[in-house]
């Protein structure tokens, strides 16, 4: 069965939103994890917000992005969205439905870690439903005081085991949780 991995830059106050912020501390060792993290993958689960940043910005970065962007662009992309009419990314559809059952589908169906990025509102929604099967959390090392934050307030999650942590030389550390 597939596994649903959420995976989110973070400030170590556990903010998520708008991650222009993390540039600061790009560094070798955090691309190449992006890299082996997708190259594990292969789909994309995304909220409307994400995809629609993602899908206005990842067709035209291939030249630059080389292996990394003919993923981001060629995976199967699912956009759970009660708004969004039309999915015109390369190979991007639209959830219907119930997102519970939906995502439950996907998760029965053959492949590699369908991935999560960005998508708070979904996020938070796949958390309450328990579809949530690993989180990669990249913490940077930065409080920025508010902004929406990874696990709204009244989340409450427990279960989860600590499977890994790597350290960057940047400071930023990846904590991968997963369901005990």
């Amino acid at each position: 069965m597939r596994k649903v991995v959420v995976s989110e830059f973070v400030s170590l106050d556990g903010v998520m939103e708008d991650p222009q912020w993390t540039f600061q501390f790009g560094s070798e060792e955090q691309q190449q994890f992006k890299y082996e993290e997708l190259k594990a993958s292969d789909a994309l689960l995304l909220g409307r917000v994400t995809y629609d940043g993602f899908a206005a910005a990842w067709p035209n970065m291939l030249e630059q992005t080389g292996e990394y962007g003919q993923w981001m662009n060629g995976y199967p992309k699912y956009v759970a969205s009660k708004t969004l009419e039309r999915a015109d990314w390369n190979n991007s559809s639209i959830l219907k439905g119930d997102l519970g059952r939906a995502v439950a589908e996907l998760k029965q169906q053959p492949g590699k870690d369908i991935l999560v990025f960005g998508s708070h509102s979904l996020v938070q929604s796949l958390t309450k439903l328990g579809l949530v099967d690993e989180y990669r959390l990249m913490v940077f090392p930065i409080v920025l005081g508010k902004g929406k934050r990874v696990f709204d307030e009244g989340t409450e999650l427990s279960g989860l085991k600590l499977s890994e942590t790597k350290p960057f030389g940047s400071g930023v550390v990846v904590l991968t949780y997963r369901k005990a």
